[in-house]
């Protein structure tokens, strides 16, 4: 006998101890948002769907009996209203519940111009309200959608309180005008389209001058950054 432990004189050497399992790292809360895919069924996109099929269903209701009967115009008057509702809701839910899809960034802007275009149309087709107002009007939203585009590169052009304030006096005076109005009513809704193309034509040169600026900012940012690369 050596005196030895049994465990020295089999092996020459301590047993040495078996490694732990290390826990599954859990991916990040923030990776798990970044692949989350927003469905395309989602409610800030059916409120936008429901906002473009309510289009020909208006003009139908519009121009129903030759355009000029109260009650046909008063069902004209709810399915302009109802549109005009879900555009004031759709972009809210998108960005407040993170539901904002490639989808959503085309259709609802043209869900806007539709209605709104569609209604300025059917009322100077008939009469209502004159070309002109539906020209500058139409122009105008046309042309700040292209200006948005144009500067898009550069960053993002806001909505402004004025150009909110714009599209709510649109809406209040086009469905004045949808409705079969006479007397006094008719007389104010003339006021408040007057207001509303005054504000469409002060907060459209607004938006020009912010384009203007913010795409100059743009050019000298990305010619400061060409500037740096060439000195490197």
């Amino acid at each position: 006998m050596t005196g030895m432990p049994a465990s020295a004189s089999s092996g020459g050497a301590m047993a040495q101890p078996q490694p732990q399992p290390q826990p599954r790292p859990q991916p990040a809360a923030g990776a798990v948002a970044a692949v989350r895919k927003v469905s395309l069924w989602n409610i800030a996109n059916i409120l936008t769907m429901v906002r473009l099929l309510l289009v020909p269903g208006f003009v139908v209701l519009m121009l129903a009996q030759g355009g000029h009967d109260p009650a046909w115009r008063s069902f004209a008057w709810a399915a302009f209203t109802v549109a005009m509702i879900t555009d004031l809701f759709d972009g809210e839910l998108a960005r407040r519940y993170d539901l904002v899809t490639d989808f959503g960034k085309i259709a609802d802007p043209i869900a806007d111009k539709a209605i709104m275009g569609t209604a300025l149309g059917c009322l100077s087709a008939l009469g209502d309200l004159s070309w002109w107002v539906t020209g500058v009007i139409l122009f105008r939203e046309l042309g700040i959608t292209a200006m948005r585009f144009w500067v898009i590169r550069h960053g993002v052009i806001p909505a402004s309180r004025g150009g909110k304030l714009k599209t709510l006096a649109q809406g209040v005076a086009v469905g004045m005008y949808v409705l079969a109005l006479t007397g006094p009513l008719a007389t104010l809704r003339w006021w408040v389209m007057a207001v509303a193309v005054a504000l469409t034509v002060v907060t459209g040169f607004d938006y020009v001058r912010q384009a203007v600026v913010l795409r100059r900012a743009g050019r000298a940012r990305e010619g400061a950054e060409e500037s740096k690369g060439v000195g490197s």
